[in-house]
């Protein structure tokens, strides 16, 4: 007997969000017959019947398809009515990450989570705690004579991060700040002074804005983590060069989340530390 009941209620669930689905995609009972090759009458026969009976699977296939809906939202398996690649879609997405300072897709993001925690992984120094000079050397060979005007709108826009609602938690790998400060690398080019004066603004930066801004250092050779940025539960982003790979589901947002938490609960230099370390690297880059 439940069995029937069961049967009775899914038909009726079937029939209900079949004639959903067709409002809202502006449809009619003529149009979606001819999407899916059958005759008028039997739509009708979909919408109006009684009973138990449901239609065959080839025919609730064909209706999700030109619905636009998923089949296991029209016969009531499911409360989400978007096709398991509109979820993917909406969940995984690739954006092109142009070579910018703040480029405007990053700034949108921190806007949509203002108020939230931003967790940052950056793939170095974090463009926001540069001095100008330092945004100059780095970004004046690949923007060329627009890079004044680049660092200017950047600055403003770096000013509206610092000054909005978020918290910054900033992970960085121990060997990162040290080779900065020795001059190695990637910063083999850039001039004693510019890295001191650069120091000194990290120095001072850390000491102000704690603990809103909260700067940690891990072992690279104990903990790995790709450049990525989470903004509260909303989204993360795993930068990967020219694109950023966008994650908006709550599972995978949560897992990255975590994932950053244990690059600050095994940091080996703290928050509060940093200002002391930093000056022990100014003082004495070797």
């Amino acid at each position: 007997m439940s069995d029937n009941i069961d049967k009775r209620i899914r038909a009726e669930l079937f029939r209900t969000r079949l004639d959903e689905a067709m409002h809202l995609r502006a449809t009619n009972q003529s149009a979606l017959a001819r999407a899916i090759g059958v005759d008028r009458s039997t739509i009708s026969q979909l919408l109006k019947g009684a009973g138990a009976r449901l239609p065959n699977a080839q025919v609730v296939g064909e209706c999700a398809r030109a619905l636009g809906v998923s089949a296991d939202w029209l016969l009531g398996l499911t409360a989400r009515p978007e096709t398991a690649a509109d979820m993917l879609a909406n969940s995984l997405s690739l954006t092109e990450a142009p070579r910018a300072l703040v480029d405007e897709q990053i700034f949108q993001w921190h806007k949509e989570a203002a108020g939230y925690k931003i967790r940052h992984v950056p793939a170095a120094l974090p463009d926001m705690l540069k001095t100008r000079a330092m945004l100059q050397w780095e970004y004046a060979p690949s923007l060329g004579r627009s890079a004044d005007q680049a660092i200017g709108a950047s600055e403003d826009r770096m000013a509206w991060m610092r000054a909005a609602r978020s918290d910054y938690e900033i992970a960085l790998p121990l060997h990162e700040i040290e080779s900065f400060a020795r001059g190695e690398g990637y910063y083999r080019d850039l001039p004693a002074d510019l890295r001191r004066a650069q120091l000194d603004h990290l120095i001072t930066v850390a000491r102000q804005l704690y603990p809103r801004l909260r700067l940690y250092l891990f072992d690279a050779h104990r903990l790995y983590s790709a450049p990525i940025t989470i903004f509260g539960p909303l989204l993360a982003v795993l930068y990967i060069g020219r694109n950023y790979l966008v994650f908006r589901d709550n599972a995978r947002v949560e897992a990255l989340s975590l994932h950053f938490d244990a690059l600050v609960r095994e940091a080996e230099i703290t928050a509060r530390a940093l200002p002391d370390h930093l000056s022990a690297l100014a003082v004495s880059p070797r």
